[in-house]
Order: C-alpha cells, then sequence, then structure tokens
C-alpha cells in the first residue's frame, strides 16, 4: 500500500501545473456544492424564522361579505362573525373534524406603567389559545379558565413590550406582578412571552370576556382559530372548507354556495405546499450544484486519459515484467482518487468558511420592512446558512465516488494496454 500511495505521488508531482489545474476545477464544483447548499439552507432557515408558529393543523377564519345578492342582501354586504359563529364551529356538526375552538377580538389601547407608556394590541384570548398558536413563555402562565371565569383583570405581554415599559433590556421580567394601566383599568401582569429581540412587535393577551368588555360588550368576534383532524390531503380539506363555508352562508341568510362569506387561512394546506416548495428549492441546489462537480470530474478524466497515453510504454513495461491489469487498474484509479480527494477536501474547507462568512455577515442583519400597526417588523434575509455533518458526510462520498468514476474509463483503458504494442509506441 505504500509503495503505491508513494508512486501516485511520484506522479502527481512530476505534473504539478496539470495536477494543480485539474484539482482547481474539482475544488471549484465542491465549493459551489457546499456554497449553494449553505446558502439554499439560509434561505429556507430565514422563511421558516419569519413564520408564525403555529400548529400546522389549525385554521383561522374571518368574516366576508356577500358575492351575490340573496333574500334582499345586497352584494357586498359585510357578515359580521358573533357567539353564534363560535357555537357553530363547536356543535355536533363539525365534532368530527374540528378539537380546539378559540374567539378572537382585539382593541387597540395604551398601556402605563408609572411614567411609562406605549401604544399596544390587547387581545382578547381564552385558555385554549395557547396551545393553537403555539405561545412560548419566558415566565409566568398564560390565561386559564379561572380568568375567564372570574373575570379577571390579568394581562400577559411579550418580553419587547415589558423593556419598553420599564425601559430595561436586562432585568425586565421584574415586571411580573406589576399593574399596568389599559384604559383606566389596573391589569396584573401574569406572564411574559418570548418575543424574538428583533422583533418591536407590542402585543399583549387578556382574558377573552374582558377585552369584550373593554371594547363596549358587543358580542362582536374578529375572527376564530381552531384545531382539526382527520383531514391529510389537500381534497380533503377543501371540501371541509367549503363546508364550513356553506355552513356559515347559512347561519347569516347567505347563498349557499357563496363562497366569500368567509375567509379562511388553512395552515395545513399552507404547510403541505410551503414544504414541497422547500423540497424542490434543495432538490434544485443540489443538481446545479453536482452539475457544477461534474465539470471538474469531465476535467480530471481527461487529465487522465491524456496521462494513460503519455504512459502507454511505461504500462507495456510493466505488463511484460509481470504486471497484472488489477495493479494498472488500481495505481490509475489512485491516482484519481487522489486528486478529487485533496483537492475536493479544499474546496469543502473553503465552502464550510464561506457560509460562516454569511453567517457572520448577511445572516445578522435582519431587514426592516416598515411599521405595521404593532411597531417597526424585522424579517431575516438570511438565517443560519450552514450545513451540516450530513451534508458534509454526503460530500465526502461524492468526492470518492466522483473520483472513481473519473479514473474508471482511462484506467480500464490502461489495463487494456497489450505489452507488444505498448513498447512499440514512442
Amino acid at each position: 500500500m505504500f509503495d503505491t500511495l508513494s508512486e501516485i505521488w511520484a506522479t502527481l508531482s512530476h505534473n504539478k501545473l496539470r495536477t494543480s489545474l485539474t484539482g482547481f476545477a474539482v475544488s471549484w464544483g465542491i465549493f459551489m456544492l457546499i456554497a449553494l447548499l449553505g446558502a439554499g439552507n439560509g434561505l429556507l432557515n430565514a422563511f421558516m424564522n419569519n413564520r408564525f408558529e403555529v400548529e400546522t393543523n389549525s385554521m383561522e377564519i374571518w368574516p366576508g361579505r356577500l358575492s351575490k345578492p340573496y333574500k334582499g342582501m345586497k352584494e357586498g354586504t359585510w357578515i359580521s362573525f358573533d357567539s353564534k359563529d363560535v357555537a357553530l364551529l363547536k356543535s355536533p356538526e363539525f365534532s368530527d373534524v374540528i378539537d380546539i375552538v378559540s374567539p378572537e377580538i382585539s382593541i387597540s389601547s395604551t398601556i402605563v406603567l408609572g411614567a411609562q407608556h406605549v401604544s399596544a394590541n390587547v387581545r382578547g384570548a381564552t385558555a385554549e389559545f395557547k396551545d393553537i398558536e403555539k405561545i412560548k413563555l419566558e415566565s409566568g402562565r398564560f390565561i386559564n379558565s379561572n380568568d375567564e371565569r372570574d373575570f379577571a383583570k390579568v394581562v400577559v405581554i411579550n418580553s419587547r413590550l415589558a423593556k419598553n415599559l420599564l425601559d430595561d433590556k436586562e432585568n425586565y421580567r421584574r415586571i411580573m406582578g406589576s399593574y399596568v394601566n389599559i384604559n383606566g383599568l389596573a391589569f396584573k401582569v401574569i406572564g411574559i412571552i418570548h418575543t424574538d429581540e428583533m422583533s418591536s412587535s407590542n402585543y399583549c393577551y387578556a382574558p377573552f370576556e374582558v377585552v369584550k368588555m373593554l371594547r363596549g360588550g358587543s358580542d362582536r368576534v374578529d375572527g376564530i382559530v381552531f384545531t382539526f383532524h382527520g383531514l391529510s390531503s389537500i381534497k380533503e380539506n377543501e371540501q371541509f372548507e367549503a363546508r364550513l363555508k356553506e355552513a356559515i352562508a347559512r347561519l347569516h341568510y347567505a347563498s349557499p354556495d357563496d363562497t366569500r362569506v368567509a375567509y379562511i387561512w388553512n395552515r395545513f394546506t399552507q404547510d403541505l405546499q410551503t414544504n414541497k416548495a422547500m423540497n424542490i428549492i434543495n432538490v434544485a441546489l443540489w443538481i446545479l450544484g453536482i452539475f457544477t462537480l461534474v465539470s471538474g470530474i469531465v476535467g480530471v478524466s481527461n487529465i487522465m486519459l491524456i496521462s494513460v497515453k503519455e504512459r502507454t510504454h511505461e504500462f507495456g513495461i510493466r505488463k511484460a515484467i509481470g504486471a497484472r491489469p488489477w495493479s494498472i487498474l488500481k495505481l490509475i484509479l489512485g491516482e484519481s482518487v487522489t486528486i478529487t480527494a485533496f483537492f475536493g477536501y479544499i474546496g469543502m474547507l473553503l465552502g464550510l468558511i464561506a457560509c460562516q462568512v454569511m453567517n457572520a455577515t448577511i445572516a445578522s442583519n435582519p431587514l426592516d420592512v416598515g411599521i405595521n400597526e404593532e411597531g417597526h417588523m424585522y424579517l431575516y434575509i438570511f438565517k443560519d446558512p450552514t450545513v451540516g455533518l450530513g451534508v458534509a458526510a454526503g460530500a465526502t462520498i461524492l468526492i470518492i465516488a466522483a473520483g472513481t468514476l473519473a479514473g474508471l474509463i482511462p484506467a480500464w483503458k490502461a489495463s487494456r494496454v497489450k505489452p507488444i504494442e505498448a513498447l512499440r509506441d514512442e
């Protein structure tokens, strides 16, 4: 083995320029593969980070308006949701599909703590809302059934709001147990929700019935969220959505086939489509990177063919003194794998460094996309644009396979050299 490796090294060292140029093509190919996969992961991770963290088997429904006149009601008449719509979703009619139901209402308000005051969106929430929306608590607890029953004046705020109210970015959790003023009423802070450091959203949650009272006691709800089960395909989801809209139209005396009486955000079908799109992007990046690597492999194969042609006389002598075809095949394959492995690992290392550079520059600076009703909104273009150990292992296997394929035809040709014809070759 040592003799074989020494011979491979001597051959490659004899043609330094040719070996280096060939190796550069391999390095560039594997560098592009790793860099593209890292950039793709950065885009996908940023997209996942910018998405709302909610149960994927959930839907949110909002009132719409009539798309056609019906029984005296004009086209364009707005529908208003109220407790009857909540009761409909909780009724036996939909118990075969719907699990947890939570209505939504909100008001814009100013929250005051001492001399500090901030504008906020106060959302009415039920105890079930936390599980549907996957709310992450840093401290304390969320609204529970006792709060709803007792009309408790309690509030759960996000960490950004707590920092602004205390003007303290480090010890903001000491706001727990404090009383803040919302619309002239004192609310006790019972929990703090985790908010991304780059977000400026100001929102908080209070018991649904209390927020309803702050809004004048109206029975109107802004929307309804619910979880469901048993809908595993896009077709099944579409059929259920049509069934739900028909029931809502019936409840509000609209035409049964009026599909605009409600708007539905189906997180399950969106998640399916998102995952499909991400898989397509990932496959496309692999294909693009592999085709870039193929150009390097072709270069190695061509150089090895030239090398075999130049060494035909040498191979004839080897065969004449007893060398077997396998020993020559092994020698050429070894040279090919050595070139691709050595320069391939250099390209992989540079690709990993490029991913770290992207992570330290582009990925660390979220983009301010403007101001919404709750404050500034920041989105990541890149986030964690790196590749995992699985990709590195896959690239290693790919490099070895590439080297073997690149040298296979030249090695086979070299092993087939006939001693007599080779010794005549000049």
